[in-house]
């Protein structure tokens, strides 16, 4: 090792040593549950603490059977070497290998067992010991290579628990349990809320290129669940801070901001040479405040566009790590620069930077979360992920938070969850003749609830029964109604009248549910029974026909000439139409009479009020008077 990464060491050891002196810190163990379904004598159900790498089966189980090999039972060499596969037979159940603690790394234990065809892997504590988290080792490029291409789930259990299992199966007994991630990720409600906890920094080893990977490969996934309101995600960045005694030191000044209070390790690991840490720092903050501006244009999605396109375009390999790269992607993007750099703020002064002093507060687990303290970390709904960062394991994840039918069509595609409801309906109940299922397919597996289909509410257990309840029942395979279509007529049995009834129609007989048959009307019914008619039964009615060219009429039951008929017809029309004349003249007198007497009642008046004075007139009196003779 030489002398600058020494000193990279120890710094950071004073930087971690402050850190826990200032703050208790917590980290939390996260687990999923373990049952065992036989043998008798063991069944129950135990924590397991999920494995740091691999692939979780987040919102759904596992059930396998335990193995534990007679050799290589730590699991720290290949079990080629030993001529063991764990590969099921054929219709067998898959194999969950049981190893022991001890002599190597966890993730080289899982590894060997992947790839003699283990589909999990149990690793039983050699202490009795709260359970830990089994992480991965530190950065080296042999552990790089087997490490990301783990795919299966691994726990670890207690010490006691993986006796009593080694027990049983030394005993003979199949031993059977059950892996369930279903509680792992709590799922209150219809929305996510998950952050990461990542990092600028692109020259860190395999971490980083992991990290750089799954944001790339994310990003789709992500923006179309923020864009349909679906998740709130957050992105967030990991800083420390100098000793106070050292802030003016060339490694606290090359490393940090704002006088100590805000730094990174070295990039190279070497403050000789290349970026320093202060520039990650400064990197970080401005992807903080490129977060915060894009939020407040309400599209927080563009985040994920200007970090994937800063580490193409502005990587540290080609010198491009700098502000100039960084303000050509935010203006790339339509952002507002102006309003970036005054989010960040100083970094020379001495005084808290706003945003970065959030971050180290955030830091602190808060509830259930526990403290953050890996690089990178998911969180989703307040309980931090534990596996590999990867897009079909991090959407799992993901979809594991939303409340059981609120998934997104995301969560439900083929490339990361199986419909069970194709397999015998799930076991739920179904009409087959009208298409009709209660079975409703969700991340954490299917459901069996009666449907809503066309406006009406199925009502029932989702299982042995679902009937149709409310108005329009009728319409949804005619209520469970008998109903038939010959000859282009359709007959139905069903009677919406508030209660569903199965009434056989006119022209049929029967129980209304399984059958109704057609009544011969001929034979059975008075009708068509005047001497000149002739009966055809027909499905659901009769036709009757007369002999001699007369015409049936049905109302009557009888046959009259057509004739006679047309003859009546035409005289008919004559009388309207000598009606329709005759009212119309009298009409016209009648309007006559009306103006001749009006005129001469106003001529009468006109005479007599020339001779006297009517009622309704004032006397005139004479102009001229005089009383003398």
């Amino acid at each position: 090792m030489g002398f600058g990464r020494s000193v990279v060491v120890v710094f950071l050891g004073f930087l971690l040593l402050n850190l826990s002196g200032e703050v208790i810190g917590r980290f939390v163990v996260e687990k999923n549950s373990l049952t065992v379904t036989s043998p008798d004598n063991i069944l129950g159900t135990h924590d397991s603490a999920i494995g740091n790498f691999g692939i979780p089966k987040y919102g759904g189980t596992m059930a396998g059977t335990v193995v534990h090999p007679k050799e290589n039972r730590k699991g720290c060499r290949s079990f080629d070497e030993f001529g063991v596969s764990f590969k099921p037979k054929s219709g067998a159940m898959p194999n969950f290998v049981l190893l022991d603690r001890g002599d190597c790394f966890f993730a080289l234990k899982v590894w060997n067992a992947q790839n003699a065809g283990a589909s999990a892997v149990l690793v039983a504590d050699d202490v009795e010991e709260a359970l830990i988290t089994m992480d991965t080792p530190e950065e080296d490029i042999s552990s790089a290579k087997y490490i990301e291409n783990i795919t299966i789930p691994s726990a670890l259990i207690e010490k006691s628990f993986g006796e009593k299992l080694k027990k049983a199966i030394s005993e003979g007994e199949m031993v059977n349990v059950n892996l369930d991630w279903r509680e792992a990720v709590p799922h209150p409600d219809d929305r996510v809320e998950y952050e990461l906890w990542t990092n600028s920094n692109d020259e860190c080893g395999f971490k980083c290129d992991m990290l750089m990977d799954f944001v790339k490969s994310f990003k789709g996934a992500a923006q179309i669940l923020e864009k349909g309101g679906y998740t709130q995600f957050t992105p967030h960045y990991i800083t420390w801070y100098c000793p106070h005694a050292f802030t003016i030191s060339k490694q606290c000044k090359s490393q940090c901001i704002n006088h100590g209070r805000y730094c990174a390790p070295d990039p190279e690991q070497d403050f000789s040479r290349g970026y320093e840490g202060k520039d990650v720092v400064l990197e970080n903050l401005r992807q903080l405040c490129v977060f915060r501006v894009a939020n407040e244009t309400n599209k927080p999605w563009i985040w994920w566009d200007y970090v994937t396109d800063f580490q193409i375009r502005c990587p540290m390999k080609e010198k491009k790590y700098n502000k100039e790269c960084a303000d050509s992607v935010i203006r790339s993007l339509g952002l507002d620069l102006k309003k970036v750099d005054k989010c960040m703020g100083d970094s020379d002064a001495d005084a808290e930077n706003p945003v970065l002093k959030e971050e180290q507060d955030a830091q602190i687990g808060k509830g259930s979360r526990g403290d953050v303290t890996i690089l990178p970390t998911l969180v989703v709904n307040n309980r931090q992920y534990r596996g590999k960062l990867e897009k079909g394991a991090v959407l799992k994840a993901i979809c594991a938070g939303f409340e059981e039918t609120t998934e997104p069509s995301v969560c439900l595609s083929g490339d990361i969850e199986t419909n069970e409801c194709l397999d015998y309906n799930g076991g739920c109940w179904q009409d087959k003749a009208a298409n009709i299922t209660a079975c409703r397919d969700t991340f954490r597996g299917r459901v069996c609830e009666c449907p809503l289909v066309d406006g009406v509410q199925y009502k029932g257990d989702g299982y042995n029964n679902c009937q149709a309840s409310g108005p329009g029942r009728c319409k949804i395979n005619n209520g469970g109604c008998w109903h038939d279509t010959r000859d282009g007529r359709t007959y139905s049995a069903c009677l919406d009248n508030g209660d569903i009834k199965c009434m056989c129609p006119p022209g049929f007989k029967g129980d209304g549910v399984k059958s109704c048959e057609d009544i011969d009307e001929c034979k059975e019914r008075k009708v068509c029974q005047c001497p000149e008619c002739s009966c055809k039964d027909t499905w659901g009615s009769y036709e009757c026909t007369c002999s001699g060219g007369l015409l049936y009429m049905r109302d009557h039951d009888t046959c009259i000439s057509k004739t006679a008929t047309e003859e009546r017809s035409a005289w008919a029309v004559i009388w309207v139409i000598l009606i329709g004349l005759a009212v119309a003249a009298g009409g016209a007198y009648m309007v006559y009479k009306y103006r001749l007497r009006s005129y001469m009642d106003s001529e009468i008046r006109a005479i007599m009020a020339q001779y006297m004075p009517l009622d309704s007139q004032v006397e005139v009196p004479n102009h001229v008077s005089d009383s003398r003779a």
